[in-house]
């Protein structure tokens, strides 16, 4: 996937790759933009509480701290949409910075489909993705847990082209 090619990390992407990444960063900035629900647990995952024996205090330094946090987490999605190519397969070239946006970016947008999807540190993704094969080979979820485990590797693949480029 992702190879250090002098000072960038470089991907040829396919077209179905493309689209689920640009799918998967505007899902990402959609949740941050259109009023967030702390009630919901992927934005309870993105945004924890700092202090979660003390809600007030969780909520005073929420206050001053969430709208920085959302624009970063905002502009880092966006990375991701700049740097795709416009139409079908492409290449992507990425600096040390815009990877390092990237990665933020996939690893926000991890912590959200894992939430959604219930996958916890000790979960066996292999193990999930075949059960919901052999239930439903059809089903969003085994759609869903392959998009996971592709920003997986995709992420991966990046970070291991990273710590060449510095």
């Amino acid at each position: 996937m992702f190879r250090r090619n002098g000072g960038q990390a470089v991907a040829t992407l396919a077209v179905d790759e493309v689209r689920v990444l640009r799918k998967v960063a505007g899902e990402v900035v959609g949740l941050l933009t259109d009023g967030m629900d702390h009630s919901d647990p992927v934005v309870a995952r993105l945004f924890p509480d700092i202090y979660p024996d003390r809600p007030a205090d969780s909520a005073e330094f929420r206050q001053y701290t969430e709208g920085e946090l959302k624009t970063g987490k905002i502009d880092q999605a966006g990375a991701i949409l700049a740097a795709l190519p416009d139409e079908g397969e492409g290449e992507v070239r990425l600096d040390v910075e815009a990877a390092e946006a990237w990665l933020r970016a996939i690893n926000d947008a991890r912590l959200a489909m894992g939430t959604r999807l219930g996958i916890r540190a000790d979960t066996d993704l292999g193990d999930e993705l075949d059960k919901a094969v052999l239930q439903d080979p059809g089903s969003s979820r085994v759609f869903q847990l392959s998009v996971y485990a592709y920003l997986g590797y995709l992420q991966e693949s990046l970070l291991n082209a990273l710590p060449e480029m510095e």
